[in-house]
């Protein structure tokens, strides 16, 4: 992807390393760490996320491969740049039982199936419903944000065994989501990840 940096986002990285080194970690995590740091502005994040490098490796190559992108909200979606979303809040309807974020998720694994990269930055029912799903997802970005339900969904999802991106405490949301999903989208396609 050739993408131009913004003298600002120069800037940004640049205070953000002499404030926290980040070399340490291997390079997709060092992405996503340092792209949500940046849309928070919350150096917290180096020790709050929880992610694997092989699963964003795996989750890097299906991204570019074309794996559909399916977000919460439009808001995440909104932040998620080059890449077609899919979000079907609008479409979906409560019910007892089910919030309409949790049938959002529902009505888009029936559009879209498996191995999907999934962007749940808003609601933990959102997340509480996919890891109910046969979902197979390539990733599950799971930031949802508050402080009713979002620790305990980011538990289960690091507790299903499923590919994931999250963070330990109540913090999240959408920007952060979109960003980690954004560091991915950035990050170089080396020539053995390329498809053919």
């Amino acid at each position: 992807m050739n993408r131009v940096i913004h003298p600002i986002e120069e800037e940004s990285y640049r205070r953000l390393r002499a404030r926290l080194d980040t070399s340490h970690f291997p390079p997709l995590t060092r992405a996503v760490v340092e792209r949500v740091i940046h849309s928070a502005a919350d150096l917290e994040y180096a020790s709050d996320l929880v992610l694997d490098e092989g699963e964003l490796a795996r989750a890097h190559a299906a991204l570019h491969g074309g794996a559909p992108v399916v977000v919460d909200v439009e808001m995440v979606g909104a932040g998620i740049t080059r890449r077609e979303t899919v979000c079907r809040l609008k479409d979906a309807v409560a019910g007892p039982g089910l919030t309409r974020s949790a049938h959002a998720v529902r009505l888009a694994y029936e559009q879209v199936g498996p191995g999907a990269l999934w962007v749940i930055g808003n609601a933990p029912t959102a997340l509480e419903e996919l890891l109910t799903l046969d979902a197979a997802p390539a990733l599950v970005i799971g930031l949802p944000v508050g402080f009713v339900g979002a620790v305990e969904s980011k538990a289960a999802l690091r507790a299903s065994g499923l590919p994931a991106v999250s963070n330990v405490s109540e913090k999240g949301g959408s920007a952060v989501a979109a960003a980690a999903l954004n560091a991915l989208l950035y990050h170089p396609v080396s020539h053995s990840e390329e498809p053919s």
